[in-house]
């Protein structure tokens, strides 16, 4: 009897990650997995149950490795409007030199899954606040420090900058004029200061 071909298991789920995030949930087949990952497809479905559930880790993977890396830009000590104005920047600049037409592993599971799919809806909302909560914080931040007018709302000002934030993935996404997200950027900025 032929022995099953091991792997590695975080491997594998990166590299589904990558497919996912380059074809979206529905263009990427079995057969599409089982070539980059390199694994049979009674692995795929032994390691990671069906497709939705490999997708749905490949989401949360995603999350525990952009979340973190937002969380830290935005409490850095000191002033905290300076991070918020970077992390905008450092949005609309992703964006708009998106050659790939990527776009946001999360924002695309928003668009694509989340209005019927309710794990993948829990995901992405669970991200969009992690990302409001972190933008909120600094945001309260710097009002305290005088950075942020005192009449400023922080949590409403949040939304804002996350619903511009996502914004502009999708505009990167779809590729045409890449000012958009920068000229986007620069009105948000002003409005806030």
């Amino acid at each position: 009897m032929a022995r099953t071909k091991e792997f590695d298991p975080d491997t594998a789920l990166q590299a589904a990650l990558e497919l996912f995030w380059e074809r979206g949930y529905e263009a990427t087949s079995m057969s599409a997995l089982v070539e980059r990952l390199g694994v049979a497809r009674a692995g795929i479905y032994a390691a990671f149950g069906s497709k939705h559930e490999l997708y749905l880790r490949a989401l949360r993977r995603y999350g525990e490795r952009c979340d973190p890396v937002l969380l830290e830009e935005l409490s850095r000590p000191g002033p905290a409007l300076p991070a918020v104005r970077a992390l905008v920047t450092r949005f609309a600049e992703e964006s708009a030199a998106d050659d790939l037409r990527r776009g946001c592993f999360v924002t695309n599971t928003a668009v694509e899954l989340a209005p019927h799919d309710p794990a993948a809806a829990r995901r992405v909302e669970a991200s969009w606040d992690v990302l409001e909560t972190a933008l909120t914080s600094a945001l309260l931040r710097a009002r305290a420090q005088g950075e942020l007018a005192a009449g400023r709302e922080p949590r409403t000002l949040a939304r804002m900058l996350l619903v511009l934030l996502q914004g502009m993935r999708v505009v990167g996404k779809a590729g045409g004029d890449q000012e958009r997200a920068r000229d986007a950027a620069r009105q948000v900025l002003a409005l806030i200061g």
